[in-house]
């Protein structure tokens, strides 16, 4: 059988690499369980990762390196900012590039291209869904927001969880920053226990990633602040869990892309039984389910169109809805939109240091970027 490459430039190391090594391993396995069902289009699969090292320019730059060396698809990081060089890189070498998990409304065709797409829901849907979890589920109808700056994905998921939740009739008493890396929340704390005794806070909306969101938690617990704490994907970290353990990790929750246990999807238990057979253990994060449908969902594109040429597999993503092992099923707008993914989010609970699935979540009236609507109008006669 032939030969047909792929490659990825997922972060095996640095600050990255919590998210994107679920993803490397989930798309390793997707690429054994297409060679033993056939390959794709007659041809023998062969993946090849080039470590990102949590850097753009390295991810860019592997990115132009897969490409040279015939790669029919690229995987990338699951974040805007470290992945999008990779998507450029994939554009310009005319092929299609998925982003394992990159949420910000950024990771589309509009700013990386008509071949990119991104297996995860934007943080429109996501903050959307933490929104609508929060005010209509719950019934917490005020929030504390603190926001970290570092990436786009942080600020865009505070902004359209605070835009819907205000919507819907909400009230955000205030909204602090931090920056990821400064692994000191002691002026932020202070600010937010002077808001909570001003005010009835229900909830703490935390938009930030390992390591520091495990210090900013422990740091709200220990000091006596008893509210719920609610945020994104970035949450789904057995680095959190374990940072947390059973004494911190308590009323946290957050909308994110899927849940590793058998039934959730109708796939999921076959899945873990091949992860395991594989890996020697269990599935730890729902990014290795989003790298197995990044791998899975290119190749059943490629499949539709009949070939891997990228323009013609973009088209496939847009005309087509998927089955997917992270959610129900996913489907892509059209290039002019953005190719915003379609999909459902999954809502999760940390409760004494285990997790738990609370549903599937699909939100209404989820807010439109504001730069895809300039472009949208900026095409119209």
């Amino acid at each position: 059988m032939t030969r047909s490459c792929s490659g990825g430039a997922l972060s095996e190391t640095g600050i990255q690499a919590q998210l994107d090594t679920p993803a490397l391993y989930g798309a390793r396995l997707a690429v054994q369980h297409l060679n033993e069902t056939g390959g794709l289009l007659g041809k023998e699969v062969e993946f090849i990762n080039y470590d990102g090292k949590s850097d753009p320019s390295v991810v860019g730059n592997n990115g132009h390196r897969l490409v040279a060396q015939g790669a029919d698809f690229l995987i990338l990081p699951a974040d805007y900012n470290m992945g999008g060089p990779g998507s450029r890189a994939a554009q310009e070498g005319g092929i299609a590039g998925m982003s394992a998990g990159g949420s910000s409304p950024l990771y589309g065709s509009i700013t990386v291209g008509d071949m990119q797409f991104t297996m995860s829901m934007w943080n429109t849907t996501m903050g959307s869904i933490a929104a609508e979890f929060a005010y209509e589920k719950q019934g917490w109808d005020t929030a504390y927001v603190v926001t970290d700056t570092f990436i786009d994905y942080t600020k865009s998921l505070s902004e359209y969880f605070i835009k819907h939740f205000e919507d819907l009739g909400g009230t955000v008493v205030a909204e602090d920053k931090y920056t990821q890396g400064a692994q000191d929340f002691s002026a932020q704390l202070s600010r937010l226990k002077k808001a909570v005794e001003e005010n009835n806070i229900d909830v703490l909306f935390i938009s930030s990633y390992m390591p520091d969101l495990g210090t900013i938690i422990r740091a709200i617990n220990q000091a006596g602040i008893d509210l719920p704490i609610l945020g994104g994907d970035s949450y789904a970290s057995q680095s959190l869990f374990k940072a947390l353990g059973e004494k911190y990790g308590n009323d946290v929750y957050w909308a994110g892309h899927s849940y590793i246990e058998p039934g959730v999807t109708d796939d999921m238990e076959e899945f873990i039984n091949l992860y395991k057979e594989k890996y020697g253990e269990p599935p730890r994060t729902a990014f290795a389910a989003t790298g197995w449908d990044s791998v899975m969902v290119l190749a059943d594109a490629a499949k539709i169109a009949g070939t891997t040429d990228g323009k013609a597999v973009a088209e496939a993503l847009t005309n087509n809805e998927f089955q997917l092992l992270s959610g129900p099923t996913s489907s892509w707008s059209s290039a002019d939109t953005g190719h915003e993914p379609i999909k459902p989010g999954a809502m999760v609970q940390l409760q004494n240091g285990e997790t738990s699935f609370l549903g599937w979540w699909t939100p209404e009236n989820v807010p439109t970027p504001p730069y895809v609507k300039e472009y949208i109008e900026r095409q119209e006669p």
